[in-house]
C-alpha cells in the first residue's frame, strides 16, 4: 500500500464548507443499485410466465368462455403474494443494515456533526477513537493512534499512526484519538478495488437456480411449437370448432407452464432471508441459501469464529521474589497511566478491577508495534510489559521453554519488566518480574456448535494464520482434535491431499485458504468458508457459501453471502437449519408442479400424433393444480425437516413427477381407447369429465407418495386435498364444466383410475436416477452432487 498524500490541506478549524461538500465526490462504494418497487413490480407482472399467461387469457377472452379465466385468479395471486413478499424482505434487509450502520463526526462550518460513512466527502476531516472502523482512506491531521490492519493485511498486531501516516478504510483504530482528512474515498479508496475484484463476475452455484433456468428453458422451446401444433391439428385436421380448439389449446399450455414453482421458490426463499434477518443475519445473495443447506464442509477462521476477539487473562506467575499482589499493583500503576486501549491492555485492566493506581508515571511509552512493548516511568522505577524476545536482549533458555509450554496450550505470554530510570531504558537492562498469561477467548458455546456440525456429518477445517501451537490449543479446547499442519511448509500442488486428511491448519496465507476452499471442491465437497478480514476475501469468494462477520472487514462482508451482524456465531447452526428447511421442502413440493408440466407436454404430442381431441379445458386444470399442487405445496414449504439435502436437485425432482406423469398419461390413453374404439357411447363433454376425475385422482395418489411417511401435517394436508376434490366435484360441477356421468361411465372411471393408482405405485419403485443420470439435461446437475 502506498502512502496517501493530501491535495489541499483542509482546515482544522472549519472543515469543508457546504458549497465544498456538495461538489466532493461522497463515500460511496459502487455497487448493484437497488430496483425500485416499480421496477420489482414491473419484472413480477410481466415475467415470461405471466406474458405467457396473458396472451392465453386474451385468447379464452375471444372464446367468449369466461369460466375458463379462473387459472388467471390463481397466476395474479402468486404475483402480487411474490411481489409483497420481495418488498417486504427488501425493507426488513434495509432497516436491519441501516440499524448496524457507524456514524462518524466531521468538521463542517466550523461545528461537529454525526453523518453516515456514505456521506463523507473528501476532504472532510473526522474525528477518530478507538473502536471505531475507518470508513475512507485518509491522512492523520493531528493526534496518533494505533490501528489494527489485519482486515487489510492478517497480521493482528496493532501499528502506530502519527501525524501524516496513512489511514485505510476497513482498518480499525486500536487506541488513541487523531483527526484524519479524508483522501480517496468510495471507489477509490484501497479497499473498494478489493471489494470491486472480489466481486467479480462472482455468481454462487446453485442446482436450484439451475433446475429453474433449465425448466424456463424447456419451456421455452416447446411452449408455442407445441401449441401450434396442437390448434393445427384440432381446427384443421380434426374438425373441432374454433373456440374450442382455442379453448384446448390453451388448457395444454396453461398446463406445461410451472408458474407455480417459480413463484414458490422465490417466496420461499425470501420468507427464509426474512427469518434470518429476525436473528440479525444479512443474506446478499437468495440462492446461496441452498448451499449453505448442502454444506459438508465448513472452513472456520479462528479469529472471530471459534474465538470471540476478547482477550482475558488467565494467571500472574510473579518472579524474582514478588508476590502476585505486588506484581499486580505494578501493572495497576502502569495501566492507569498509559492510554493503550487494545485488545491485551483491555484484558489487563478487567483482571485488575477494582484495583486503583498507588502512583503517577513521569514519562510514558504507549504500545509500539516495533518494540511488541509499553511502559512509563515512576521515579527511579521504569516498569515495561510486551513480548519477552522483544524486551530482552539476551534470552534465558528455561524461561523461553516455558513460554513454549504455554503457548502450547493455546496461552499468550507478556511478560513485566523493570529497571532504573529513564537514562537506564535499554535493551538487557531489565529485570523480569512475572509473567502474564492471556488467552484468546473462545466463543462460550464454540464447542457445542461445533459438536452440532459433527453430529450433521459436516466436516470441519479450522484455517489460521497464528501459530500452529495456539492454533491447535484453541482448536482442540473447541473440540476438534488431530493433527496440526503447519502451511508455511506446504507447497501449493500439496495442498490437495493435505486438506483431505486434516482437519487443523497454521501458518496459513491467504492465497492457501483459496486453495484449500478449491481443493476441497475439486473432491466433490460443497464448502462454507467464516471469515472477518480481507486477508479472508478470496477464500470468501471461491467458497460455495461464505459467512462474514459483522464487525469484520467492509471487503469481507461485501463478498460474502452471509454476514452475522453482531457476530453471533451461536446462530449458524439455526440458519442452516432454516437453509435445509427451505431447500428439502422445495425439492418435495417442485415435483408436483412439474406432474402437469410433463403429463400436458406429453398428452400434447398424444393428441397431435394419436388422438382426435385434447382431454381438458383450461379450467378443469385448474381445479386440478389446486386440490394437488398448489395449496398443498404451499402448506407443505413449511415442514420442519433439517436433514441436509443429498443428491442432485433436479434428479430428486424429476424422479418423483415421472411416476405421476406416466400414470395419468397411460389412464387417459387407456381411456381414450374404450370410449374411441369401445361400443360406450360418451360426448366430449362427459369424456373431459372422467379424464378431469382420473386427473384429480393422480394427483391425490402423487400428493400421498410425496408426503410419506404420515406425518400429522402431511395428513393434515392430504385429508384438506381430499376434501377439496369431493367439495369441488359435488358442489361446484358448473364452474368447473364437469358433467354428470352414468353408472357405467362411473365404473369405467373407477376402474382405470384404479389400474392408473397401482401403475403409479409400481413406476414409484423404479430408480428413475439411473437413468435421469445418463440424460445431458441433467448429467451436470448429476455430476455436482456426486
Amino acid at each position: 500500500m502506498k502512502p496517501l498524500e493530501l491535495l489541499a490541506p483542509t482546515s482544522l478549524k472549519t472543515g469543508l464548507t457546504l458549497e465544498q461538500v456538495r461538489q466532493a465526490p461522497k463515500n460511496q462504494i459502487d455497487s448493484n443499485p437497488q430496483k425500485t418497487i416499480g421496477q420489482l413490480a414491473f419484472e413480477e407482472f410481466f415475467s415470461f410466465f405471466n406474458i405467457v399467461n396473458y396472451i392465453l387469457a386474451a385468447i379464452v377472452l375471444y372464446t367468449g368462455s369466461y369460466r375458463n379465466l379462473l387459472f388467471m385468479i390463481i397466476v395474479l395471486s402468486n404475483t402480487v403474494i411474490g411481489l409483497y413478499q420481495k418488498i417486504h424482505s427488501r425493507r426488513i434487509l434495509n432497516k436491519l443494515a441501516l440499524l448496524h450502520a457507524q456514524k462518524y463526526q466531521v468538521l463542517r462550518d466550523g461545528k461537529w456533526q454525526a453523518i453516515e460513512s456514505e456521506d463523507i466527502a473528501q476532504g472532510d476531516i473526522l474525528r477518530l477513537n478507538a473502536g471505531l472502523q475507518i470508513p475512507c482512506d485518509g491522512v492523520i491531521r493531528f493526534g496518533e493512534c494505533q490501528v489494527n490492519e489485519s482486515p487489510l493485511t492478517g497480521e493482528s498486531d496493532a501499528l502506530d499512526r502519527i501525524e501524516g501516516g496513512s489511514l485505510y478504510g476497513g482498518c480499525f483504530v486500536v487506541s488513541g484519538t487523531c483527526l484524519m482528512q479524508a483522501v480517496d474515498v468510495g471507489s477509490a479508496q484501497y479497499m473498494a478495488t478489493i471489494i470491486k475484484e472480489a466481486r467479480r463476475e462472482k455468481e454462487y452455484p446453485s442446482q436450484l437456480r439451475d433446475v429453474l433456468n433449465s425448466i424456463i428453458k424447456f419451456c421455452t422451446i416447446i411452449l408455442f411449437p407445441a401449441g401450434i401444433l396442437l390448434f393445427c391439428k384440432l381446427f384443421f385436421y380434426s374438425g373441432v370448432e374454433l373456440n374450442t380448439a382455442l379453448l384446448n389449446t390453451t388448457a395444454s399450455m396453461v398446463g406445461m407452464i410451472p408458474e407455480g414453482l417459480i413463484i414458490l421458490t422465490s417466496t420461499a426463499l425470501a420468507a427464509a432471508a426474512v427469518k434470518m434477518a429476525r436473528k440479525a443475519v444479512l443474506i446478499h445473495e437468495l440462492y446461496c441459501i441452498e448451499n449453505l443447506a448442502r454444506v459438508d464442509t465448513l472452513c472456520l477462521d479462528k479469529t472471530g469464529t471459534i474465538t470471540s476477539g476478547k482477550m482475558n487473562v488467565v494467571q500472574y506467575l510473579p518472579l524474582d521474589g514478588q508476590s502476585e499482589a505486588q506484581m499486580k499493583q505494578a501493572l495497576a500503576n502502569l495501566f492507569g497511566s498509559l492510554e493503550d486501549d487494545n485488545m491485551t491492555a483491555q484484558a489487563i485492566r478487567r483482571s485488575l478491577y477494582p484495583l486503583t493506581p498507588t502512583e503517577k508515571s513521569n514519562v510514558r511509552f504507549p504500545f509500539s508495534s516495533t518494540w511488541k512493548s509499553s511502559g512509563a516511568v515512576f521515579g527511579d522505577t521504569t516498569l515495561i510489559v510486551g513480548a519477552y524476545s522483544f524486551i530482552f536482549e539476551k534470552t534465558d533458555p528455561k524461561v523461553l521453554a516455558q513460554i513454549e509450554q504455554y503457548a502450547a496450550q493455546g496461552l499468550r505470554v507478556l511478560v513485566l519488566a523493570k529497571t532504573g530510570p529513564i537514562e537506564k531504558l535499554a535493551k538487557g537492562n531489565y529485570t523480569l518480574c512475572g509473567l502474564i498469561l492471556i488467552e484468546d477467548e473462545i466463543r462460550p458455546n464454540a464447542k457445542e456448535i461445533l459438536d452440532y456440525f459433527k453430529s450433521q456429518d459436516v466436516d470441519l477445517k479450522i484455517i489460521s494464520g497464528d501459530m500452529v501451537t495456539t492454533v491447535a490449543a484453541i482448536a482442540k479446547k473447541a473440540g476438534v482434535d488431530g493433527h496440526a499442519v503447519d502451511m508455511s511448509k506446504v507447497a501449493d500442488d500439496q495442498i490437495g491431499e493435505v486438506v483431505a486428511h486434516n482437519s487443523i491448519f497454521g501458518r496459513v496465507s491467504p492465497t492457501q485458504k483459496m486453495l484449500m476452499v478449491k481443493a476441497l471442491q475439486q473432491q466433490g465437497h460443497t464448502v462454507g468458508m467464516t471469515g472477518d478480514g480481507v486477508n479472508d476475501v478470496m477464500a470468501l469468494k471461491q467458497a460455495d457459501c461464505s459467512i462474514a462477520m459483522g464487525s469484520g472487514a467492509q471487503a469481507a462482508m461485501a463478498v460474502a453471502s452471509l454476514v452475522l451482524l453482531q457476530d453471533q456465531f451461536a446462530v449458524v447452526p439455526q440458519i442452516v437449519a432454516e437453509g435445509r428447511c427451505v431447500i428439502n421442502n422445495i425439492q418435495r413440493t417442485a415435483s408436483l408442479f412439474l406432474v402437469k408440466t410433463i403429463f400436458s407436454f406429453l398428452l400434447t404430442v398424444l393428441t397431435v400424433i394419436w388422438m382426435q381431441a385434447y382431454p381438458f379445458v383450461p379450467i378443469q386444470l385448474t381445479f386440478v393444480s389446486a386440490i394437488g399442487t398448489g395449496i398443498p405445496a404451499f402448506i407443505l414449504t413449511f415442514e420442519n425437516d433439517i436433514s441436509r439435502p443429498k443428491g442432485s436437485f433436479l434428479v430428486s425432482v424429476l424422479s418423483r413427477a415421472i411416476p405421476g406423469a406416466l400414470a395419468i398419461s397411460c389412464g387417459i390413453s387407456v381411456l381414450y381407447c374404450i370410449v374411441q374404439y369401445g361400443s360406450v357411447d360418451v360426448s366430449m363433454e362427459q369424456y373431459q369429465t372422467m379424464c378431469t376425475l382420473l386427473a384429480a385422482l393422480n394427483a391425490l395418489g402423487v400428493l400421498y407418495m410425496i408426503c410419506r411417511p404420515l406425518s400429522f401435517l402431511r395428513l393434515l394436508v392430504l385429508s384438506f386435498s381430499v376434501l377439496m376434490a369431493i367439495g369441488g366435484i359435488l358442489l361446484l360441477p358448473n364452474i368447473f364444466f364437469l358433467y354428470r356421468l352414468s353408472w357405467t361411465l362411473n365404473l369405467i372411471v373407477l376402474a382405470v383410475g384404479a389400474g392408473q393408482e397401482f401403475l403409479l405405485y409400481q413406476l414409484w419403485q423404479v430408480r428413475w436416477s439411473k437413468y435421469l443420470n445418463k440424460l445431458p439435461l441433467v448429467a451436470r446437475s448429476a455430476a455436482v452432487s456426486d
